[in-house]
């Protein structure tokens, strides 16, 4: 089965406060390169996408152009577009970049800048998956129980078979995306992922079963796994 086209949000433009680190924590190296590197190439390396669009503070622009899309050689970032106030803002602005570049049943991956674990595999699934109008997420059952929680105080346990935890990246067609977001803006909606837009409009979301190790780095302990997870690979090039 042949693929739709498919394109790349990559929000990278949050400030990594809990990791501590002196600078943001997608410049952080990780095997001697910048996580947001090691992200790019698997995106990079995969035929089906057609371009990427990075989203990075205004002015760290230049720095990631010059220090990661250039010196590693991610020949299909399209354009590198200033984040927003929250994550949300920021991948609008990426959306906004595709116009003109993306038709509507292209297909959009929106992906964490720092989670350089994703596999080519997920990427394929995703893009099949979201191909006919449902978005696709990439998510893992929950290990571990939940508990809701008011006030300090347990209200509720809710069953452990029925909860995923969400990753990225979220796949869907442009026009469906594109008119969540816009819809959200113009509401003052501000969603948790992208994937609470489309529902909030409507949509459906389809699970992709993910990988445990497709971790979000964003504490001292993330970045410590992550180079456990580089010294024993599962074997699927990354």
């Amino acid at each position: 089965m042949q693929l739709p086209r498919a394109f790349t949000v990559i929000p990278a433009a949050g400030m990594g406060k809990r990791m501590g680190a002196a600078i943001n924590k997608q410049y952080l190296l990780l095997d001697g390169k910048p996580i947001l590197a090691h992200t790019l190439a698997v995106f990079e390396q995969c035929d089906q996408i057609a371009g990427i669009i990075l989203v990075t503070p205004q002015d760290e622009i230049p720095f990631c152009q010059t220090e990661v899309v250039d010196r590693y050689g991610i020949a299909k970032v399209l354009a590198i577009v200033p984040g927003g106030a929250e994550r949300q803002h920021s991948v609008m602005n990426g959306l906004q970049a595709l116009q003109g570049l993306a038709d509507d049943i292209d297909v959009v991956l929106i992906h964490d800048g720092v989670r350089p674990f994703i596999t080519p595999t997920l990427i394929k699934q995703s893009i099949q998956l979201a191909s006919d109008g449902t978005g696709a997420l990439v998510a893992v059952p929950t290990k571990d129980t939940i508990k809701v929680v008011h006030n300090g105080l347990v209200i509720d346990t809710p069953n452990r078979a029925t909860l995923w935890q969400a990753q990225t990246p979220q796949s869907f067609r442009f026009d469906q995306i594109m008119k969540a977001h816009q819809q959200a803006h113009q509401a003052g909606f501000l969603g948790t992922d992208d994937c609470s837009l489309v529902e909030r409009d409507g949509g459906s979301i389809r699970i992709v079963h993910g990988s445990y190790r497709n971790i979000k780095i964003t504490t001292p302990e993330d970045l410590v796994m992550a180079e456990a997870f580089l010294l024993h690979p599962t074997g699927e090039t990354r």
